[in-house]
């Protein structure tokens, strides 16, 4: 699955083997997000983990800043 452009922002979940798996995977998302000064809406429930992009500065859009950081993204899951 990949990042559907949905309501002005990217949306995509991501589905591990278990809790621990998502959570590792959570983390990694955070120090990009926080390198990137970008910060995603994230819900977790058990092993899956949804994320949406938008930037709040440009009206809450869909901008590079959102797909920079989904193709970041993108490289943790496929690792």
């Amino acid at each position: 699955m990949s990042w559907i452009e949905k309501e002005e922002a990217l949306e995509r979940t991501f589905e591990f083997a278990d809790f621990i798996e998502a959570f590792g995977f959570l983390s990694q998302v955070a120090l990009l997000a926080e390198k990137a000064n970008h910060h995603p809406e994230i819900h977790n429930v058990y092993n899956k983990v949804s994320l949406r992009l938008s930037t709040h500065d440009a009206g809450n859009r869909v901008t590079e800043k959102d797909r920079k950081l989904a193709k970041a993204i993108d490289k943790l899951s496929s690792v």
